[in-house]
């Protein structure tokens, strides 16, 4: 079997896996984008502005009492851990599209490793190995780079 099937046949085995296991509602994915969408613009900073604002010019009407306190910091407890999942859900559909852009080209240019497309099934080692070896790639080439401009520049 060629790599480029191999590919495309881990790729169809990952889907259906994923398709599988995932039964979350579509409903979850649609109000998790909006929201993430919706508190990353600038008017929803200004709301949580407001929000803080008005609970410190407050403060003497309640003789900055612990209920005050308490207001605010169980106030924003509840919106952040609410907010983590939602953001989370966003950034692991970004991240999985980002994949699949990039499994897409990689697959697509000729002399690409395409065993690459699917880096990130590879382990935390395979992952840190496969980094070094690029390093000294990376490495490799810009020395020689810099050989091929000190000859050009004599």
């Amino acid at each position: 079997m060629s790599e480029r099937k191999a590919q495309a046949a881990h790729h169809a085995r990952h889907k259906e896996i994923e398709t599988q296991n995932y039964n979350g509602p579509a409903f979850f994915e649609r109000f998790a984008h909006r929201t993430a969408i919706m508190v990353g613009r600038p008017y929803a900073f200004v709301i949580a502005v407001l929000v803080v604002l008005i609970w410190v010019v407050t403060g003497p009407l309640f003789d900055y009492s612990d209920t005050w306190q308490l207001a605010i910091n169980t106030g924003t407890t509840i919106v952040t851990f609410l907010m983590v999942f939602l953001i989370q859900q966003s950034q692991n559909r970004d991240t999985m599209a980002a994949q699949i852009k990039l499994a897409e080209l990689i697959i697509a240019m000729k002399g690409a490793k395409n065993r690459l497309a699917t880096a990130e099934d590879l382990s935390e080692h395979e992952l840190r190995a496969l980094h070094e070896s690029y390093c000294e790639l990376a490495a490799k080439t810009l020395e020689h780079l810099k050989e091929r401009h000190a000859k050009t520049a004599k």
